[in-house]
C-alpha cells in the first residue's frame, strides 16, 4: 500500500509528536518567586499596577512566597498589614501548585460569602489573564467543565474554596496545600465542629509533603490566632541597612519623626511631609527617599526558634510598603487619635500588631480629679458645642443624663436626672420629655438645646419606649438597644437602624464594648482637651454616681482552654450612670457634628448677644434729659445699645 505524504502533513506530524514528548519533559525547577516573575499576569479588576507580575516591586515578598518551596518547612506564618501584597502573594502559590506541581489546594476565607466574593474577583481573573494557566481550567459556562464558583479542577488537582463558617466546605476531601487566609475573622468554631483552622488543617494529615499557610492581619492581644501562631514559629523579619551608617535593622512606628506642636512648641499643626526615620544605630535622618533601595536590599532573619522546627513566621508592618508612604501612615495615625475603634484599625491593619486595650478598668477616686465647681455660675462652660442626652428605662424609673461636648469630643457631664414611677404610666414620660427640651445656658450667654438623644430601649417597658421614640423623632429621640463584641470582633459604635418593629421606629445598635473600652480610655487622659471627661461638683454627682461610672472592667472570656475574645463585665449591679454615658457618646455618633463649622457658628451668636453692662440696661429707657449729664462714652453705648424705634411710615404702620 502506497502512502504519499505531503509536506504540510509531515509538519502535522512532526508538531504532534513534539507535543507528546514534552508531556514526558519535568517542569522547570522554580521557586514561587521565579514562577511568578516568568508567568503571573496581575489583572486589572484587582490591581493598581495590572500586568506582568514583579516581585522586585516590594522584595519582601520574595520570603514568604519562596518558603513554600523549602522541603524543611511544613506551616508558614503570615502577619503582614492590608494591602501590602499578601493576597497577591497566596495567588501566586496557588499558580505555582496548579501549574507546577498539581495537588489538591484549599483555599479558605472567613465566611462562605467572602469565599465566592474571593472566586469571582480575585481567582477567576487570574486564571483568564494568565496564559500558563488558562489552558489547564475549563470554561466555567460548561455544564461538565469541571470549573464552578467554589471547586476548580485542572490536571492532577483541584482548588477548593470554602469558608470558616461552614463545617460541610472543610470535611472530608484530602488535601495537600492548605491557605487559611485572614484567620482572625474566623468564628471560634465552624458550627459545632470546632476549629476552622484545625478542621482544615487535618485533611493535610496523609500527605508527607503538605503545606500549610495562615495569614492574617492581627486583632486583639491575648485572642488573635495569628499571634498564637506567630508566636510558635522562627519569627523572622525583615531587616534593612541605613543608607548612612550601615546598621541593619527593622523598620519600627516608634521610630519615626515629625516636626509637631509637641516636638516644637511653635509650630500650631503638624507637619508630616517632613518627616524621617531615626536609625537605631548612629541616629542617623533616614527619609521617604531612601525607603526603596533600603527595602530591594532587605531580607528575612529569624529572631527566634519554632517549637516544631517546622514552622518559618513573617511579621512585616505598613513602613516598609512601596503603596504607604511615611507621611499617608502619619496622617492616618493622627486622624485615629481620640477613637479608640480607629486607633485599633490603625495598628491592626497598618503595623499589624495586636491591639491591647488600656481602659480595662477605672475606680472611683480617679474622678475626684477632674470634678470641678463650672455649673456654680451657668449650666454649661463655654467650651460646650453640642449637647447630647440618653435615657435609661428601669422598671421603676427613668433615668436621663445630658454630656456636653467640645473641640475634640472633650466632654462636660451637665445634668443627671431621675424620673421615679412606672414607665407603664404616662406620669414619667411627659417628664422626661419636658426635660428633653430643657436649655443649657452657656457663660457666654449662648444658649444650647439637645441635639440628639438615645434611649435604651431593651428589656423594660419596650412599647412605651417605642411609642415615646416615634411621639419625639422630629427631636432625634431614637430607640436603641447596646450589644456586646461577638467572637473578638469589636463592634462599631453605632450600627445602621433597622425598622422592622410594630410602631416602625428607628431601631439603633450600640456597640457597648467598643464604647465602653473608649470611655475608660478617656478617662486615662490626663491633660484637658481633646478626649477629657470632666464632670461637676453636684448633686447628683455623689459616690454613688461615681461607682456606677467605674462599675466595670475588661475581662478576657475563654471557651475551654482557649481565649476568644475579651467582654466588659460588672463589678457591681448598678452600672446606669455608665450605660448612659455609652448611649450618649452613642447619640454624638448618630449627629456627627462639625465640631469647627458648629464651634465659629456659636462665637457669631455669642458675639451678636453681648452682655450689655448693667448700669447701661437700667437707663436704656431713660428720655434725653435725664441723659444730658452722663459721661460722653457712656451715652455712646447707650446710643449703640438702644432699641430702635420704627417711624410711623414704617411697615408697622401701613395697615392703617
Amino acid at each position: 500500500m502506497n502512502f504519499e505524504s505531503s509536506v504540510e502533513s509531515l509538519e502535522a506530524l512532526g508538531s504532534a509528536v513534539s507535543a507528546g514528548l514534552a508531556l514526558f519533559v519535568p517542569p522547570p525547577d522554580l521557586q514561587v518567586s521565579e514562577w511568578a516573575d516568568r508567568f503571573a499576569v496581575l489583572p486589572k479588576e484587582s490591581s493598581a499596577q495590572p500586568g506582568k507580575w514583579i516581585t522586585a516591586t516590594a522584595e519582601y515578598q520574595r520570603g514568604f512566597m519562596n518558603a513554600v518551596n523549602d522541603p524543611l518547612i511544613e506551616t508558614i506564618v503570615v502577619i503582614w498589614p492590608a494591602q501590602s501584597g499578601k493576597s497577591a502573594g497566596l495567588l501566586n502559590v496557588v499558580g505555582y501548585f496548579c501549574h507546577q506541581d498539581p495537588s489538591p489546594i484549599l483555599f479558605v476565607q472567613p465566611t462562605l460569602e467572602a469565599a465566592e466574593n474571593f472566586s469571582k474577583d480575585r481567582i477567576a481573573p487570574m486564571i483568564r489573564d494568565t496564559p500558563s494557566l488558562k489552558p489547564l481550567f475549563g470554561d466555567p459556562r460548561a455544564r461538565d467543565s469541571g470549573n464552578t464558583l467554589l471547586h476548580k479542577q485542572f490536571p492532577g488537582g483541584y482548588l477548593a474554596l470554602s469558608g470558616a463558617n461552614s463545617p460541610s466546605s472543610l470535611a472530608s476531601r484530602p488535601i495537600r496545600i492548605v491557605l487559611c487566609d485572614e484567620v482572625d475573622k474566623y468564628d471560634v468554631s465552624a458550627g459545632t465542629e470546632g476549629d476552622p483552622v484545625k478542621l482544615a488543617v487535618a485533611r493535610t494529615t496523609t500527605f508527607w509533603n503538605r503545606k500549610i499557610i495562615l495569614t492574617s492581619t492581627p486583632n486583639i492581644k491575648g485572642t488573635s490566632r495569628i499571634e498564637r501562631a506567630f508566636l510558635k514559629s522562627d519569627q523572622r523579619r525583615y531587616f534593612v541597612t541605613c543608607p548612612h551608617c550601615g546598621e541593619k535593622q527593622t523598620l519600627e512606628w516608634g521610630m519615626l519623626r515629625w516636626p509637631s506642636p509637641r516636638s516644637n512648641p511653635e509650630l500650631t499643626e503638624h507637619r508630616p511631609d517632613e518627616c524621617y526615620y531615626v536609625c537605631s544605630g548612629a541616629g542617623c535622618e533616614i527619609t521617604e527617599a531612601d525607603k526603596p533601595e533600603m527595602i530591594r536590599n532587605g531580607s528575612w532573619e529569624q529572631t527566634a526558634v519554632s517549637d516544631d522546627g517546622k514552622t518559618a513566621g513573617f511579621h512585616l508592618n505598613a513602613l516598609y510598603s512601596p503603596w504607604s508612604t511615611w507621611p499617608d501612615l502619619i496622617r492616618e495615625w493622627l486622624d485615629a487619635q481620640g477613637s479608640v475603634e480607629e486607633l485599633k484599625t490603625f495598628v491592626n491593619s497598618k503595623l499589624a500588631e495586636t491591639f491591647e486595650p488600656k481602659g480595662d478598668r477605672v475606680e472611683k477616686d480617679l474622678f475626684r480629679d477632674r470634678q470641678h465647681d463650672y455649673l456654680a455660675h451657668c449650666q454649661a462652660p463655654e467650651g460646650v458645642i453640642i449637647v447630647t442626652a440618653s435615657v435609661d428605662v428601669q422598671d421603676n424609673r427613668l433615668e436621663a443624663a445630658a454630656i456636653g461636648w467640645g473641640l475634640g469630643e472633650e466632654s462636660w457631664a451637665l445634668d443627671h436626672r431621675i424620673f421615679n414611677g412606672s414607665p407603664g404610666e404616662n406620669g414619667v414620660w411627659e417628664e422626661l420629655e419636658e426635660w428633653l427640651q430643657r436649655t443649657f445656658k452657656r457663660e457666654d450667654g449662648v444658649t444650647l438645646r439637645i441635639r440628639c438623644t438615645m434611649m435604651d430601649s431593651a428589656g423594660h417597658h419596650t412599647k412605651q419606649a417605642y411609642a415615646f421614640a416615634k411621639r419625639n423623632e422630629k427631636r432625634r429621640v431614637y430607640a436603641c438597644v447596646g450589644r456586646a463584641n461577638s467572637a473578638g470582633v469589636a463592634r462599631p459604635l453605632l450600627s445602621r437602624p433597622t425598622t422592622s418593629n410594630e410602631l416602625g421606629v428607628a431601631l439603633y445598635t450600640v456597640g457597648v464594648d467598643t464604647a465602653k473600652e473608649s470611655f475608660y480610655n478617656r478617662l486615662k487622659i490626663e491633660a484637658e482637651g481633646p478626649g477629657y471627661c470632666h464632670f461637676p461638683v453636684a448633686d447628683w454627682a455623689d459616690e454613688e454616681y461615681f461607682l456606677q461610672l467605674a462599675s466595670e472592667e475588661l475581662a478576657t472570656v475563654y471557651k475551654g482552654n482557649m481565649a476568644v475574645g475579651k467582654r466588659w463585665k460588672k463589678r457591681r449591679d448598678r452600672n446606669e450612670a455608665l450605660d448612659l454615658r455609652v448611649y450618649a457618646m452613642a447619640a454624638l455618633e448618630r449627629l456627627k457634628p462639625n465640631f469647627d463649622r458648629w464651634a465659629d457658628h456659636l462665637k457669631r451668636q455669642a458675639t451678636a448677644a453681648a452682655v450689655v453692662p448693667d448700669p447701661v440696661k437700667e437707663i436704656l429707657g431713660a428720655s434725653s434729659e435725664q441723659l444730658a449729664d452722663l459721661p460722653e462714652q457712656l451715652k455712646q453705648k447707650i446710643a449703640i445699645n438702644r432699641p430702635s424705634r420704627p417711624s410711623a411710615g414704617g411697615w408697622v404702620n401701613a395697615w392703617r
